[in-house]
């Protein structure tokens, strides 16, 4: 016997039977067949098979009381009975609010063309994905009002019992939480996974609530950042043009990694900047004029972790900011990239390397989600370290740059709210922010303020550039090395560009081939604007 035939045989028994003994008698081998299968009571059975034979859309309490000729209050006292079908998603209410109406589900006519049994999801064992993929299917039904928030709430409190070993349950059952905080910030993290959604609107979360009451005292909250989940710092306001937009929220970036980990889902801000742990950084001889040598030396000095713990506590005791931004400045090549690598390895600390061009999306209102996510990174790294990292935004012109006065088109005002953000973060800064600029002549005056040390880096003088010189060819004869120093008025970074031409053309054709002459040809090679120097592009003919 088919499923099918069972339900047929059912339906045809049950119409006017007032659910009697003597019909219980005669359906017995089918209700036990359907109960069996579906993991329900034979009287449920019945209720089932009477659904779809009434419906399957659109049946309700009315229809199946007059089918089986029993009184309105008698089939509402089975009402516990179409609740348990529902939960078994072998009905769903049309409306949870009111629970008057109820459809069979398509998935389960499905199964039954092909005399097939449907399953409910597997609920156990399973994986962050797998979880996340049940999670879709639930706020699907509560969006549809297929079940109802309490339903939801219960169901979720169970699923998060039934998998403890997946990372994202463990996390979220360490934060505590319960009834609607739970659900709601569960469904944050189902709307970032499943719909890929980090911009959630008061429309999408109404779907959670019991009453208007409920959700009206949520939105309330939420508006005026009080809320519980806000207050915790898992969900925040987007910010838009450099100003909160309290209509709009999405978990923040600590929530996402604590909570998301497995999903391998990396957040805009960690994409904008790499760790350069010391061990990966190459020691490297650094020659300076005096002036900027004691400068670096000095630094240095500053950031190793005894003196920076004891200068730290020393300034929150006089009232004073105890962040340390530096500023570098001058010329390409003059080492001011390689002096941070050179501070970080000796000092022990990593660097927290800032792609500029991430952060400045192109999306108008991202730009100041990204540069605020940045910071909060660093934060948040800072906080797990043994020692600070340094926040390193190289050849950082373009965010550190004038700000536009009387901006008035998007991007204009978008550049002036990434500088803004910048500028406040510098003032609450617990760390060490070192920035690059070749055009210091373009940097905004309220930077220059916030820059605790500002370090100009030169061109090196004619004995800074000898040494340079007999460090990258110690092979040179001293005379050589004199005539290039005095000739070539050149920064570190072309000289080791020099270095190594000359390194490929002695592997090319051995180092008896390579003279002064040939050296000087590889440094007038170097200066694009010397004489018969040609040109690089087109040329009009």
């Amino acid at each position: 016997m088919t499923l099918l035939q069972a339900m047929e045989h059912i339906a045809d028994e049950s119409r006017d039977s007032k659910l009697s003994k003597e019909f219980f008698r005669k359906v017995k081998a089918e209700a036990k067949l359907l109960a069996d299968s579906y993991g329900i009571t034979p009287l449920q059975a019945v209720l089932f098979c009477v659904c779809m034979e009434k419906g399957p859309h659109r049946v309700d309490y009315d229809d199946l009381a007059s089918h089986l000729d029993i009184s309105k209050l008698k089939m509402l006292s089975y009402a516990t009975d179409i609740d348990v079908l529902v939960r078994r998603r072998l009905l769903k209410f049309r409306d949870v609010k009111d629970e008057e109406d109820f459809d069979v589900p398509t998935a389960v006519i499905r199964c039954l063309k092909h005399n097939e049994v449907y399953q409910l999801p597997k609920r156990k064992g399973l994986n962050c994905a797998e979880l996340f993929e049940l999670l879709g299917t639930w706020f699907d039904d509560l969006d549809n009002d297929a079940i109802s928030p309490k339903e939801m709430k219960e169901e979720l409190v169970s699923l998060l019992e039934d998998n403890p070993e997946v990372g994202f349950v463990r996390q979220l059952q360490s934060l505590h939480l319960e009834g609607d905080d739970l659900l709601l910030l569960v469904l944050f993290c189902h709307l970032f996974v499943n719909e890929d959604d980090d911009d959630i609107r008061f429309r999408q979360i109404e779907c959670i609530f019991d009453c208007a009451a409920d959700f009206n005292t949520a939105k309330t909250k939420l508006r005026a950042g009080e809320h519980t989940l806000m207050k915790k710092k898992y969900i925040e306001h987007l910010c838009e043009n450099g100003i909160a937009d309290t209509t709009k929220y999405h978990l923040t970036a600590d929530t996402k990694r604590l909570l998301l980990e497995e999903l391998k889902i990396t957040p805009m801000e960690e994409n904008m900047s790499s760790l350069l742990k010391p061990a990966d950084l190459t020691p490297k001889k650094m020659f300076y004029p005096k002036e900027v040598e004691r400068q670096v030396s000095e630094l240095t000095s500053l950031f190793q972790q005894e003196e920076f713990r004891k200068i730290q506590e020393r300034m929150k005791e006089r009232g004073f900011r105890n962040g340390f931004a530096c500023l570098f400045y001058g010329g390409p090549g003059t080492g001011k990239t390689e002096t941070v690598y050179q501070m970080a390895r000796q000092t022990g600390r990593s660097i927290m390397l800032v792609d500029v061009p991430q952060i400045k999306s192109k999306w108008v209102g991202d730009s100041e989600k990204n540069i605020k996510a940045l910071f909060d990174r660093y934060r948040e790294v800072a906080k797990r370290s043994k020692l600070a990292p340094i926040l390193f935004f190289n050849e950082a012109d373009a965010i550190i740059g004038k700000r536009q006065e009387g901006a008035e088109r998007a991007v204009e005002k978008m550049e002036n709210s990434i500088q803004n953000i910048i500028l406040q973060e510098m003032e609450n800064l617990d760390g060490i922010m070192i920035a690059t600029t070749n055009l210091q002549q373009n940097l905004d005056k309220a930077f220059e303020r916030r820059f605790l040390y500002k370090v100009k880096f030169d061109k090196p003088t004619s004995e800074a550039r000898a040494s340079i010189w007999r460090e990258m060819i110690p092979e040179l004869e001293e005379k050589d090395i004199t005539s290039l120093a005095g000739r070539y008025d050149f920064s570190g970074g072309q000289i080791e560009n020099v270095a190594r031409h000359y390194a490929i053309s002695t592997i090319l054709h051995g180092s008896d081939s390579v003279r002064l002459e040939r050296l000087m040809e590889f440094c007038d090679g170097e200066r694009l604007d010397s004489k018969g120097q040609k040109s690089i592009g087109f040329t009009h003919c």
